[in-house]
């Protein structure tokens, strides 16, 4: 993300240079900053609220979208459903000179898998990719689910519209690509579809393996699930907040990286939570009326969503939803009840707050796929010193680094030091006992990486 001025990094970088070769690139870099900032806030303007309107409209009028409803109807059920999503991006690649590549990604689930999946099917998911041009194998995702239920999951006949759950992340996640295809990046962005998430996670199961076997390299996944909804069970109506969970450590971690842990901390430090901390950080730096939310959590309490089977296999990944969610319409029968309107239909949707929340992964797909990679081998050191010590490998593409501290109960990184063209650094008079420390790599844009958290000792 843009969070430095220029002029301090051209400093850094170029000290030794000669006048001539420093004022050339202050221009440069200056032009590039500028530029960089302009293009975010144009993101952020360009999503348009009358096609997530439309699209979360039309997704609902399929009438259901269960996993297992019919796949020949044109008109209703998940076969109707993915094939429109599959022709939208098709249209969007068109419009932008054929710059998605547009496929479907399937695995076959027999009938008894689980209690849900109560006859044969495939599990079908929507992939759109707009390519890196230097990283083409990076890649940010982005996801929306396809499915939809009713009360009784294994229902798969009744209405259930979805409107919220999830049209309204897929929607957003077709507007995102709109957007974004009409900008080049270094890394790959997917916009994803995902089926199955209802019966199982089944759609982000099969893609996660999918990316695994194909040697992806994933600097994140961005799962939208539910961003449509603005009045809360509770009874509070808030357009402004929303939520992203993320779990605190891979699950995929050695017994050796947990026992280091006890040591040297990073309880609260694995990937997905740098990946929350990276969209939190930038969308008050863009968006700053809008307040999220960090829940330390993997899901919500006791359940599961499609970021779940990627961080399963060691990538990060969170989730992003509404602060404030209506229990009477998610995963309900359409019907009346004791004056209750039960039910997930279009009217409950809030599109306003949908197109907030799809700037919000809109400007962070963009930040994330512009920036450099993520330094590695970040080594931390100054045992019993009175200064902290950090060193790492180069990285591609990076113009300076980043340094973060926080205090150990700090929920975010409170403090930084932009420190040039190093891979090491001390920090004088911080002492490493009081303070949990992280390193980013920026690029000529401006644009930072996620940070990276110390995975050695330096002595």
């Amino acid at each position: 993300m843009v969070a430095f001025n220029p002029i301090d990094l051209i400093v850094m970088k170029y000290l030794k240079s000669t006048k001539i070769l420093f004022f050339s690139f202050f221009v440069i870099a200056h032009v590039f900053w500028a530029q960089t900032d302009k293009d975010l806030y144009d993101i952020i303007s360009s999503v348009s609220e009358q096609r997530i309107h439309d699209d979360i409209k039309t997704l609902a009028d399929f009438g259901t979208r269960h996993t297992l409803s019919d796949t020949l109807s044109s008109t209703r059920g998940i076969g109707a459903a993915r094939r429109w999503i599959k022709s939208t991006f098709d249209g969007i690649s068109e419009n932008c000179n054929g710059c998605l590549e547009v496929y479907y990604q399937k695995n076959f689930i027999p009938k008894g898998d689980n209690k849900r999946i109560v006859k044969d099917v495939y599990i079908v998911n929507v992939v759109a990719v707009k390519r890196g041009s230097k990283y083409p194998n990076r890649y940010v995702i982005m996801s929306g689910d396809i499915d939809s239920r009713v009360s009784d999951p294994t229902d798969y006949q009744s209405d259930s519209p979805g409107a919220n759950d999830n049209a309204s992340g897929m929607a957003g996640t077709i507007e995102a690509a709109r957007v974004l295809s009409n900008y080049n990046f270094d890394n790959s962005i997917i916009f994803l579809g995902l089926s199955g998430e209802e019966q199982g996670l089944y759609g982000g199961k099969g893609m996660a393996q999918y990316a695994k076997d194909n040697d992806w390299e994933i600097i994140g996944v961005l799962n939208n699930d539910m961003i449509g909804n603005i009045t809360g069970v509770d009874g509070v109506i808030d357009n402004r907040t929303f939520r992203i969970f993320s779990e605190p450590t891979p699950v995929t971690e050695t017994d050796g990286q947990r026992m280091a842990r006890r040591f040297y901390g990073g309880e609260v430090d694995g990937i997905s939570r740098q990946l929350a901390r990276y969209v939190h950080k930038t969308t008050l730096q863009f968006m700053p009326e809008m307040n999220p939310k960090m829940i330390y959590r993997l899901d919500r309490f006791g359940r599961g969503g499609h970021h779940r089977p990627f961080n399963d296999l060691g990538f990060a990944g969170i989730r992003i939803m509404e602060a404030h969610e209506n229990y009477t319409q998610q995963h309900q029968d359409i019907r009346v009840e004791n004056g209750i309107a039960y039910g997930d239909t279009f009217k409950h949707v809030n599109v306003p707050y949908a197109k907030k929340l799809t700037a919000v992964n809109a400007i962070n797909l963009a930040c994330l796929a512009w920036a450099p990679p993520a330094p590695k081998k970040v080594l931390l050191g100054g045992n019993v010193s009175p200064s902290a010590v950090l060193k790492w490998d180069a990285v591609d593409g990076a113009v300076s680094y980043k340094i973060y501290w926080r205090d150990t109960t700090s929920p975010t990184w409170d403090y930084s030091r932009l420190i040039g063209d190093v891979t090491t650094f001390t920090l004088e008079g911080i002492v490493v006992d009081n303070y949990n420390f992280g390193v980013s790599a920026v690029g000529i844009n401006g644009i930072e990486s996620v940070v990276s958290f110390p995975s050695g000792i330096l002595r």
